[in-house]
C-alpha cells in the first residue's frame, strides 16, 4: 500500500489533535472520592469532566467533602478532596485559570480579594490530594499516596510553631506563610 506525503501529514496532524478519551462519569466519581475517608465518600459532592473536557458537577453533595475528579488530560492520576467551605476559594481559582491568568496572578488576585472581604477563606480547611497509578487491566488505582494540606490563612511561623520548611522527610511545614493561601503541608514519606 503506497501512502502519500498529504495522507502521512493527515495521519499524522488527526493523532496530534485527538482528544483525551474522558472515562465514565461513574468511574470518575468512584475514584474521586478515594481522598475522603470511606465513610463519607457516598455524601461527597463529586466535580469531574464531561466530554468537552469541562470540568462540571458530576454529583451533588450532601455532607462536608467536595472531591475532583482525575484530570484526564494531565499525565498520571490524581485525585483531591477539600471541605465545602473552601469551594468559593477554589471556583476562583478555576474561573481566573480559564482567563488565561497565570499563577501568581492568580495568586494575587486572591489575596487581594480575601483580604478586603470580597472572597471569602475560611478560618482552617483541609485539603488532600491523593496520586497513584491505573491498572490498565483493572481499572482500580493502586500504589497510592496522600499529601495533606491545612490551610490557616495569614498563619506564620511565630503563630503556629510550625517550620517556613520541613525539617525532616514528612514533618509540617508552613507553605505561604503570612498571605491569604498560608497552608501547613503533610507529605508522609513512603517506602517504594
Amino acid at each position: 500500500m503506497k501512502i502519500t506525503f498529504f495522507t502521512l501529514v493527515l495521519m499524522i496532524s488527526l493523532t496530534c489533535f485527538a482528544q483525551t478519551e474522558i472515562p465514565s462519569t461513574e468511574w470518575q466519581i468512584k475514584t474521586a472520592v478515594l481522598a475522603v475517608d470511606e465513610n463519607d465518600r457516598d455524601g461527597a459532592k463529586v466535580y469531574g469532566y464531561n466530554a468537552s473536557s469541562e470540568l462540571i458537577v458530576l454529583r451533588e453533595g450532601s455532607n462536608q467533602y467536595i472531591c475532583l475528579a482525575d484530570d484526564p488530560n494531565k499525565k498520571g492520576f490524581q485525585c483531591a478532596s477539600y471541605h465545602k467551605d473552601l469551594d468559593p476559594f477554589m471556583q476562583r481559582g478555576r474561573d481566573l485559570k480559564a482567563q488565561g491568568k497565570e499563577s501568581q496572578e492568580i495568586f494575587d488576585i486572591r489575596e487581594k480579594e480575601v483580604y478586603s472581604g470580597d472572597l471569602f477563606m475560611p478560618s482552617r480547611a483541609n485539603l488532600t490530594v491523593l496520586r497513584g497509578t491505573v491498572n490498565e487491566e483493572t481499572k482500580e488505582v493502586e500504589n497510592t499516596k496522600v499529601r495533606y494540606v491545612v490551610y490557616i490563612p495569614y498563619a506564620t511561623p511565630e503563630s503556629t510553631g510550625i517550620p517556613a520548611k520541613p525539617i525532616a522527610a514528612g514533618h509540617p511545614w508552613i507553605m505561604n506563610p503570612g498571605t491569604h493561601r498560608a497552608h501547613i503541608m503533610i507529605s508522609p514519606v513512603y517506602e517504594d
